[in-house]
């Protein structure tokens, strides 16, 4: 019969950011090791998380392992019997080993030949003596951010237990009885105060608030019901949907009473981080003074959101009121009195920004742009004042070269040369999370163009590859181009000049952000068209070049390394907008440089075409194509004289009345109407290896027949690789 378990892991606070992976990881390792151990779970593991305990429950798992049968291969069949037909002493020795007699061995079929084997089944042990195993190795397996040394150790002959907070209790039941587990100490930390943590039917409530009795004391339970529905009495929302839920709801009934609003959609990533901070969630309003809401917008939200996830509230127009919302992780009997301590924080953080707003005003943002020769980019690579100057340098050329808009390189020059120069500000020094923004806030101020302060203060975006991530169309009008012109070049100047100064993206380590500048790169280049109305397929090997060339002398430039890594961002951009991987490998074929808008819409192409049957017959037959022309030694001309057969006159006069259509329609981004003309070669590429054999006898037609199939080749990759998209089982 299948049982309940249920295993709480309770820990010293756990950061906000490290619950969500943890929650998922404690599943996927509990069901991993069920499974490992031969415990199928009889049901999905659930996961569960809150700043002080990690949870995972599978609703029923069998009383026994699965009875394992393992065939043991011994030597060789050939090896087996000596001339005399008697067993050798390895045969010998493999059958004592098994516990059985020579006789008894059986013979089995494998890659290399046939062998001797003995079938041992070992049956199952009961659940309860293999969950200790199991539990062992989630704790083992369970990653984080950061690691702790806390004493403690497993008896699994891999001494010291890292983790990433101190465990304080387990709780550990299968079928409503404890599993036995225990995580010992150190001997140099052993003692009265610091002791071995074992399992128990026990759990603990909210650390501060308790229905009776004392707040934090142990709570006995035996099955996941009854566990819930007792943290539920002492304070703990275990569920981190419901917590988030009951603070959506709780934010929207003391907005109301604030006469105003918390735009619950706009700040969503803080509602869901909120909730991973507390285990009993209520909120309290605090006000400050209205001389305040004189600040920017940007400079309030920041100092409320950023710096002490608290809610501003908002009118009905919008406008932001001079209230706040704070989540607390208690039952507050007094609201006031938390409230006066929140708004002691937030007023002493806004008369800071109140000071710097003031200040920073005093001097032009241009005078500041000195200063950035003391704030160093990268000690190979000069100071932001340096990186300024190649950057307006930089952006006015891709303005008026790339983009063909030579009435967006004086703005765009103009936003270049200030971006950076806010980094001197005070109100950045504090608030660092502004840089950008408020070069753009301070450029208004004084006076500056619209086209230059939105470019500057849109200029760090995008920093994702999503087609929603922002900035958006309507946030940028008429400084649409000087600001794709002043990103990129901010964003090539920083890839190319770290490339050259030997930094590089790997798996694990991207300290200077290199792949995320990557992504805004692409992102912008792949959307162009709607970012900015510009309609351009621009590479990203040429702007790579001509940013890399301001660094001469730092270091090496590999072209090729840089487009590749451009290369597997844009491929990383297309599988995230939802298209297969086969289609986007299809894309991206076009070899020796990244063309993001022209993949995304090649993809588009290829998606709309994998339906049809031609075009599916032909990406088959590519395959066959692509092979054969690999056997051509050196590229050549076909020699049209030296093709008779009906079939291969046919294949040439199709591709001569075709590739017109097909170079027109590519050259005008129609791949559609491209890959369309592609299909209708499928007739005559099929006839043609139906009727032709290619590596003829006669040198001068096999040569003439594989530049034939090197020319099909090149006409079709010159779009797409077709033959991409067909099962590799075809």
């Amino acid at each position: 019969m299948d049982r309940e378990l249920l295993i709480e892991i309770g820990v010293e606070e756990l950061p906000a950011s490290w619950l969500p992976p943890l929650t998922r990881q404690i599943a996927a390792r509990v069901q991993a090791q069920l499974v490992a151990h031969r415990i199928a779970p009889g049901a999905p593991v659930e996961g569960f998380g809150t700043p002080r305990r990690l949870t995972a429950r599978v609703a029923g798992i069998a009383e026994r392992q699965e009875d394992l049968d393992e065939t043991i291969t011994g030597p060789p069949v050939s090896a087996a019997t000596g001339p005399d037909g008697q067993p050798t002493p390895a045969a010998l020795g493999f059958a004592r080993k098994q516990g059985v007699a020579f006789d008894q061995l059986a013979r089995v079929q494998t890659p290399k030949g046939e062998y001797l084997a003995h079938q041992q089944r070992h049956r199952g042990k009961s659940t309860v003596e293999t969950l200790p195993a199991v539990l062992t190795a989630v704790l083992r397996d369970l990653t984080f951010p950061k690691q702790m040394h806390w004493d403690a150790r497993l008896d699994d002959g891999r001494g010291e237990l890292l983790f990433g907070r101190p465990i304080r209790w387990l709780l550990f039941l299968y079928g409503g009885r404890v599993v036995p587990f225990t995580i010992g100490r150190s001997a140099a930390a052993a003692g009265p105060q610091i002791q071995e943590i074992e399992s128990g039917a026990v759990t603990y409530g909210h650390r501060h608030l308790a229905t009776s009795g004392r707040a934090g004391r142990s709570i006995k339970v035996r099955s996941f019901e009854e566990y819930q529905a007792k943290l539920a009495e002492h304070f703990v929302v275990l569920e981190h949907g419901e917590r988030r839920d009951r603070i959506a709801r709780e934010l929207e009934r003391h907005a109301r009473r604030l006469g105003g609003r918390v735009p619950l959609r706009e700040h969503a990533a803080l509602i869901e981080e909120v909730a991973d901070l507390v285990e009993y969630p209520s909120v309290v309003a605090g006000f400050f003074d209205r001389a305040f809401l004189d600040l920017p917008e940007e400079v309030l939200t920041t100092a409320l959101v950023h710096h002490q996830h608290w809610f501003p509230v908002a009118g009905e127009r919008g406008e932001l009121k001079e209230s706040f919302l704070a989540v607390v992780n208690t039952q507050p009997q007094d609201e006031r009195l938390i409230a006066k301590n929140a708004e002691r924080v937030v007023t002493a953080r806004l008369r800071d920004a109140k000071f710097f707003w003031e200040a920073d005003r005093r001097a032009p943002l241009a005078s500041r742009l000195e200063r950035l020769h003391t704030i160093q980019f990268h000690r190979k690579l000069g100071s932001y004042r340096d990186k300024a100057a190649r950057i307006a340098t930089l952006a006015r050329w891709i303005a008026a070269d790339v983009f063909d808009r030579p009435d967006a390189a004086d703005h765009a020059e103009r936003a270049a040369g200030l971006a950076k120069a806010d980094l001197a500000t005070d109100m950045v020094f504090e608030f660092p999370e502004l840089q950008g923004r408020m070069g753009g806030i301070y450029a208004r101020e004084a006076g500056e163009p619209r086209q230059v302060w939105t470019a500057i203060y849109h200029h760090y975006l995008p920093v994702a590859v999503e087609a929603d991530a922002p900035p958006l169309p309507g946030q940028l009008g008429d400084a649409a181009a000087a600001w794709a012109a002043v990103s990129l070049a901010d964003k090539l100047d920083t890839v190319a000049g770290l490339t050259r100064a030997g930094e590089r993206a790997t798996g694990s380590r991207d300290p200077f952000g290199m792949r995320r500048q990557m992504h805004g790169i692409v992102r912008v280049l792949m959307d162009l068209p709607e970012l900015t109305g510009i309609d351009r397929e621009a590479g990203v090997r040429r702007l790579l070049d001509r940013a890399a060339a301001a660094f001469d002398g730092v270091g090496p430039w590999d072209a090729d390394a840089a487009v590749a890594f451009a290369l597997e961002r844009v491929r990383y951009a297309l599988e995230g907008r939802g298209l297969p991987i086969e289609i986007v490998r299809g894309a991206t074929a076009f070899s020796g440089d990244a063309l993001p808008l022209r993949a995304r819409r090649v993809a588009a192409a290829l998606q709309a075409m994998r339906g049809s049957e031609d075009f599916q017959a032909l990406a088959v037959l590519f395959k066959r194509v692509k092979n054969i022309a690999k056997e051509q030694a050196a590229p050549a001309a076909v020699d049209r004289s030296a093709l008779t057969e009906p079939a291969e006159l046919a294949l040439l006069a199709e591709l001569d009345s075709r590739r017109p259509r097909i170079d027109r329609a590519a050259a005008g981004a129609d791949y559609g109407a491209a890959l369309t003309e592609v299909a209708g070669l499928r007739r005559a590429v099929d006839t043609f290896f139906a009727d032709v054999f290619v590596m003829a006898e006669d040198a001068r037609v096999r040569t003439a027949r594989l530049a034939l199939m090197a020319d099909l080749r090149d006409l079709i990759l010159g779009l797409a690789d077709i033959s991409e998209i067909v099962p590799q089982t075809e």
